[in-house]
């Protein structure tokens, strides 16, 4: 029987292989690896100063590696840097826009330094200036924009290029929640629309909210990587908390199951457990045996805040990489 023919593996966006970075006798990037599927959002965490910047300043060319190979929408970024530049687009920390000119206008000029004619170049302005909710600011300076309207605008004037790969270094920083809400549905239409994602952030509940791998970087290494689910069994602990009808039915249940903390004024017993489906329920079979009423569940696992403080505690920077 003939095997059916397999389609080559997708091309990944980014790969990096021992990429490594020192400034003076400072070693901010120590051989690091990455992998990134095309279509994705990999976000870098990482403390203040762990080299998160450096590393998209790096894949993006503006800093050149002291070593490793890198290929960055597959081109390889040594050889190949004015590809690797055509196929990209950066957001920084500080936004790029402006502030003399109206938003329109600062999406004309990103259009003309691209080499659009004038006709496309307004084309491509009104479309992205809807896109992006900006058609009532489109023509004040942008000096009036708010923080939000500022990020939004700035991740527009990047998709003028249609770049297949964007870097998002700290995007949401000092935005306010309904702002960086805003920004979070931008990043979930982009990859919806193929592409990919390279985010760093200072926020774990974005990196949670949005990243299909998460990589975290200590030391000048990475400390891990994974899916958020893969990272958050990495740390041992997580508990379900029953809440009990009555007094008596805590008892029972406390002195049947033999573990847990029971508290006797919340009546409530919590439960070491990893808040899975199979536990839970194995859990309340058990207490029900006991004839105990349970009025209320709470399920408490291990998020991002506590695997990040776990692996940037560690004190070797031994690589933890779940798959």
């Amino acid at each position: 029987m003939p095997v059916p023919h397999q389609p080559p593996p997708p091309t990944p966006a980014i790969t990096a292989t021992g990429l490594r970075k020192s400034f003076g006798e400072k070693t901010v990037l120590d051989g690091i690896d990455l992998h990134i599927s095309k279509g994705s959002v990999f976000s870098l965490l990482g403390p203040n100063g762990a080299g998160k910047t450096t590393a998209v300043q790096i894949l993006s060319t503006l800093v050149t590696p002291d070593a490793g190979e890198v290929r960055v929408a597959g081109h390889d970024l040594v050889r190949e840097p004015e590809a690797v530049r055509a196929a990209i687009g950066v957001t920084g920390q500080f936004s790029a826009v402006d502030n003399l000119l109206t938003g329109e206008e600062n999406l004309l000029l990103m259009a003309e330094l691209y080499g659009y004619r004038r006709r496309q170049a307004r084309s491509l302005a009104a479309g992205l200036i809807e896109r992006f909710d900006l058609v009532e600011a489109a023509r004040r300076p942008a000096s009036t924009y708010s923080g939000g309207m500022r990020r939004r605008l700035d991740i527009a004037m990047t998709l003028v290029g249609g770049p297949d790969v964007i870097f998002l270094d700290e995007p949401t920083t000092g935005l306010d929640p309904r702002s960086r809400h805003g920004m979070w549905e931008i990043v979930r239409e982009l990859v919806g629309d193929g592409v990919t994602v390279f985010l760093t952030t200072q926020y774990l509940e974005e990196a949670d909210q949005l990243a299909d791998r998460i990589a975290v970087l200590n030391g000048g290494k990475l400390v891990a990587e994974g899916t958020p689910a893969e990272l958050k069994r990495l740390v041992p602990g997580g508990h379900v908390v029953l809440r009990f009808a009555d007094a008596a039915g805590l008892d029972r249940a406390a002195r049947a199951l033999g573990i847990g903390t029971a508290d006797s004024e919340a009546l409530t017993l919590q439960v070491p457990g990893d808040g899975s489906v199979r536990s839970v329920k194995a859990l309340l079979d058990w207490v029900e045996a006991t004839e105990a009423e349970v009025e209320g569940l709470a399920i408490d696992t291990p998020d991002l805040d506590d695997v990040f403080f776990a692996v940037t505690g560690r004190p070797d920077n031994e690589k933890v990489t779940t798959r």
